[in-house]
């Protein structure tokens, strides 16, 4: 279930990630207020997840996660680069993340 709680945190990373652009340097309202909470539900699943994962492989998914997700919405959202180097690298965050699943020993 640990992991299952990280994937969760993680995904709400990439919310709040995302949510910060919306917010206008927390100006706006109502974007500030869904990005503080999906700050708040992100760390309350991370939390959960360190009950029984190590603190070093939950913590280089979850921010593995939110790089990967907030890097993908940012070519999709907002028009960023999808150049294939960029890509690639992407990639390779991916393989890392498998591979911290793979040989946690969880």
């Amino acid at each position: 279930m640990a992991w299952v709680y990280l994937v969760i945190a993680g995904l709400f990373e990439v919310a709040w990630a995302i949510g910060l652009k919306y917010t206008e340097g927390f100006t706006r309202l109502w974007p500030s207020v869904a990005t503080i909470a999906a700050m708040l539900v992100s760390f309350g699943f991370l939390s959960q997840s360190l009950k029984t994962l190590p603190v070093g492989t939950a913590y280089a998914v979850w921010t593995g996660i939110g790089a990967v997700g907030t890097a993908v919405l940012g070519m999709t959202l907002f028009g960023e680069s999808h150049e294939w180097p960029r890509l690639v690298c992407i990639l390779l965050v991916v393989a890392g993340i498998a591979g911290l699943k793979v040989f946690s020993g969880h």
